[in-house]
């Protein structure tokens, strides 16, 4: 087993290599506007995975897969000529699911967005229930030293109410 530091380089390497490729070898012309986004590498340097995305609608991104599969032997031999690895890894092309998460999560932040200007509207002109600050405090300092007092003297008294001794 190698170290995941190797593997790591490994799969950046791949991407690279597989990029340049795509843009300067792969004349398919079902291959539309594809990102090679990223590339990962078993622990055993055989098996390589890369994503990528597809700039276009359903259709696009069918042909741009199927042309990925028909090139993946090109794309291997280059990534071993390049590499220079004793094992050229086997490619295997998945689809990044990153632009639909993104989509997503646009969508949930639009729908906050939205909620948030209804609690404004609402909001506003509105006036507060008891006053703008809800918590007591005293009016001036002589109501601070009366109720300081105040307490000083229930603390005494409790004190001195014991039991009587005879």
């Amino acid at each position: 087993m190698t170290d995941n530091a190797r593997a790591r380089k490994l799969a950046d390497r791949i991407q690279v290599v597989v990029a340049e490729t795509l843009d300067r070898r792969i004349k398919d012309p079902r291959l539309g506007f594809v990102t090679i986004t990223d590339a990962r590498v078993t622990g055993d340097l055989r098996e390589a995975t890369v994503f990528y995305t597809v700039y276009g609608d359903d259709e696009e991104r069918a042909a741009s897969a199927a042309a990925l599969e028909s090139a993946k032997g090109v794309l291997r031999s280059e990534v071993g000529k390049q590499v220079g690895v004793r094992f050229t890894p086997t490619l295997a092309f998945v689809p990044d699911a990153l632009p639909d998460n993104a989509r997503t999560i646009e969508d949930l932040l639009d729908k906050a967005r939205a909620k948030d200007a209804a609690v404004r509207e609402v909001s506003t002109g509105a006036t507060y229930a008891g006053g703008a600050d809800p918590y007591r405090k005293p009016e001036d300092e002589d109501d601070e030293a009366e109720a300081a007092e105040e307490a000083g003297a229930a603390e005494g008294s409790v004190e001195n109410e014991g039991p009587a001794s005879a």
